[in-house]
Order: structure tokens, then sequence, then C-alpha cells
């Protein structure tokens, strides 16, 4: 009999939580692509479909959580679960691809590093888009050296369970930018894309009102500098689809574009809003 002498793979020594509530559409796949990861755990929000079933057969830990509207929120109160150092953090509908699951490895390794950044290979109606307006998104931290911030956002109507737009941020140690791309592919619809993001553009429009310090530096820098940029709607969406050559994406490259403008136009009508309701 013939013997395999290659070395076993050594599992990554870092957690993968996956955040979810009723993501039976997506939670296999989410799991399914942590697998060379020591640790997997799913924090769920009492899903009522068979999000936790999936998430279990599949090789996850699920671990339930309630919200008691304080701090913390979701992902950071999922660090008291997790069992290493390193922790990588993925939506229900992210997935991670092989040339990530290769390159977090290296960075794990790597005793310099505290945060990661990825780029997301994102998915509009089915359509991979290779144009138009790209998204990073940090999605690794060290326990010992990053945290998530506490904005001053309780108070915010229709606020929510989960971090708003805002990063883990590093006390020491360096931040990398990873070059392997974060699978994102949404399969809930646009009912459920749009009403997120009117959740979404409430909180963003009350933390610009209120000029929230922890809100804003975690930003990227140009995200800082176009907080209060004039016409910002169309400006994005001249950026996206133009310069950015999101029409090479065909409809699916302008319908994402113009939806994004309409998210920013709904942030800046609620600013005003605000302000008019404040009488500043």
């Amino acid at each position: 009999m013939k013997v395999d002498d290659r070395e076993p793979v050594v599992k990554i020594p870092a957690t993968v939580v996956i955040l979810t509530k009723n993501e039976s559409r997506h939670v296999a796949r989410a799991v399914s692509s942590g697998a060379a990861f020591a640790e997997i755990l799913v924090i769920d929000s009492a899903s009522t479909d068979e999000t936790v079933l999936l998430a279990e057969k599949s090789g996850a830990t699920v671990i339930q959580f309630e919200w008691d509207k304080g701090y913390p929120k979701k992902k950071e109160w999922a660090l008291a679960h997790c069992t290493h150092d390193w922790v990588v953090y993925l939506d229900a509908d992210e997935y991670l691809t092989p040339e990530l699951v290769d390159e977090i490895r290296s960075t794990v390794e790597d005793r310099t590093a505290s945060a990661f950044e990825v780029p997301l290979r994102y998915y509009w109606c089915g359509v991979e888009l290779k144009f138009g307006h790209r998204v990073s998104k940090r999605i690794g931290m060290r326990r010992s050296a990053a945290y998530w911030p506490r904005p001053d956002d309780l108070h915010v109507q229709n606020m929510w369970e989960v971090e708003g737009h805002y990063q883990p941020q590093v006390k020491a140690g360096s931040v990398r930018k990873l070059s392997a791309v974060l699978g994102h592919q949404d399969e809930d619809g646009l009912y459920d894309y749009f009403a997120r993001h009117n959740r979404y553009s409430d909180w963003e429009a009350h933390m610009i009102a209120a000029k929230d310090k922890a809100s804003l530096e975690s930003r990227s820098p140009l995200g800082r500098l176009a907080v209060n940029a004039p016409a910002k709607p169309l400006l994005f969406f001249a950026y996206s689809y133009l310069i950015r050559q999101g029409f090479r994406d065909g409809r699916a490259g302008f319908d994402y574009g113009l939806a994004l403008a309409f998210y920013y136009w709904q942030i800046g009508v609620k600013r005003r809003e605000i302000a008019r309701l404040v009488g500043v």
C-alpha cells in the first residue's frame, strides 16, 4: 500500500467570525471558505431559518448574540469568544478565495502586522463588477493590537446591533493591504439591499451631523475628504461610471453606480432633515 508522505496542512492560527441572521442562502459557502482556519465561529442573532443547522453542518461553532442596545455591538462582542489573537471577519454573503487564504496565512505569520485590508470582488444582480468604484475592507485584526471604536451612536433612530461603517483601529503595528480579493455575492435581492442601505444612511447622516470623531477618524483619507463634498451624489456617479469606467460593466455598472449615488443622496437629505429638526 502506498503511503501518503505529504506533510499535513497546518491550520491557520486565527478565528474566522461570520455574522448571521437568517442567512441560509449564504452561510454554508462562507463557512466552507474558512476551512483552512483553526476556528470558525458563526455569531447568530436568533435566526428563524436553517442558518444554524447549515452552519453547524458545514463545520462552524454557532454562538447566539442578543443585543442589549448598548456596547459592545456584535463584532466587538464576538472577540471575547475567539480562541486566537488573529480574527478574520466575514459577512455571511462574503467568502474567502483560495488566494486570499494563502495571503492571510503569511500575514498572520508577520509579527509586525496588526490588521489587514482586502479588495472586494463585488457582484451586482448576479454580474461581477470589474470596473467602477472599488471597495477595500479591513477584515482582519489582532485582538492584542487593535480595537473596535465606539462612536456615540446609540441614540440614532433605527439603530441596530452591528457596527456601522467604521473599521477596527490599531494601537500598534502596521495595517497590511492585501492584493487577493474577498468575494462578495449577495443572493437576497434588491429589497434587502435597499432596506440595509436605508438604515446605514440614517447612521451616516447622524454621525456626520454630530461630527462624531470616532466614526470619522476610522474612515479612509479619501472617505474623510469626501464627507462634505458638494453635489456628492453627482460627483460619485461621474467618478464611478465615467472616470473608473463603470460603463464597461454594462447595465449592471450603470445600476450599481446609480444605486450608490442614491445612497449618498439619502445621507445628504437626511442630514438636512436633522439640521431642520434641531434648528442648526
